[in-house]
């Protein structure tokens, strides 16, 4: 590295996606500025880069300046923020869309020279969820105010703290019987640290400005994921695919509850398949070889049924 100073500052760094994409960028000798509603809970990402290196920013989405602070003098801006569930109606809106927005022209206006955008696979403003519709309307966003920036749209990630394996994972050990929606839905899961990887890549002279949908090699159904989780634990388990009906009415219980375990949005969500659309830019524009399952879930999965 030579002397110049360079500073990313990364939105959401604290979160399962951004502290892969904080650890990549420390490992390449930028000075990261972690920038988080809550910075005691970033803290322990310090310990991943050199002294100084890694700072936690207080800077809430909706906080004009405090997010301009953030990216004030930063060369990237990255945004990993982003909500599974609504605590409060119109979280979606806020977070996915107008946060996104707001990022991206402060960045604009600070003189930062690329922007990566992490959204989703399934972003559609015609979506029948409000997610997908919302992370639509946030990439339409960040596209009127930084032209160039390069958006990544995953589809379901994996990784030692992913909310998906790991999750059902824990259910498996409490139910008999594991109850799933959209049994035949196909998914592309990707590995976290090739979302990362694929952030790094987005700052090479053919990215700007282009949209890449990221999957891994393997394309599963829901029900198949379950199986494949249920085998590396060793746990035998029935699976119920709960009819669309019986789902809807389940999910109005659950989603007024603590830890919204299913919600309605989500039931639409799981209508549609989640997987690379054909002819899109993904994986081998950006040089990358992504990660088989195989590689990864067995060693996280192991270490928790053994605990």
């Amino acid at each position: 590295m030579s002397g110049e100073r360079r500073v990313a500052t990364v939105f959401g760094g604290s979160g399962f996606i951004g502290r892969y994409i904080v650890q990549r960028l420390a490992e390449r000798g930028y000075v990261v500025r972690v920038a988080v509603r809550n910075v005691p809970g970033a803290l322990f990402l310090q310990t991943t880069g050199g002294t100084g290196q890694i700072v936690p920013l207080y800077a809430p989405l909706g906080a004009e300046a405090l997010v301009a602070r953030a990216t004030e003098g930063a060369e990237l801006v990255v945004n990993a923020t982003g909500l599974l569930s609504e605590n409060r109606k119109g979280d979606f809106v806020r977070v996915h869309a107008e946060g996104a927005g707001q990022i991206a022209r402060l960045a604009a206006s600070s003189g930062a020279r690329q922007v990566v955008h992490l959204s989703a696979i399934g972003a559609d403003a015609a979506s029948p969820s409000a997610y997908g519709r919302s992370k639509a309307a946030g990439e339409a966003a960040v596209r009127a105010a930084f032209p160039r920036t390069v958006i990544l749209r995953p589809s379901i990630v994996f990784g030692a703290e992913d909310q998906f394996f790991n999750r059902f994972a824990a259910m498996a050990a409490r139910l008999p019987v594991l109850p799933i929606v959209g049994g035949e839905t196909k998914f592309q899961p990707v590995y976290v640290g090739d979302v990362a990887d694929a952030v790094l890549a987005a700052l090479s002279a053919e990215a700007p400005g282009k949209t890449f949908e990221l999957g891994g090699p393997e394309v599963r159904t829901f029900r198949e994921l379950i199986e494949y989780m249920l085998k590396i634990i060793d746990r035998k388990r029935a699976i119920m695919d709960l009819p669309l009906g019986v789902a809807r009415l389940q999910a109005q219980v659950l989603q007024r509850l603590p830890g919204k375990l299913l919600t309605t949005d989500q039931i639409k969500m799981l209508q549609r398949d989640n997987v690379v659309a054909p002819g899109a830019l993904g994986f081998s524009a950006l040089g990358i070889v992504p990660t088989p399952m195989n590689l990864i879930v067995p060693g996280y999965l192991q270490c928790r049924a053994s605990r």
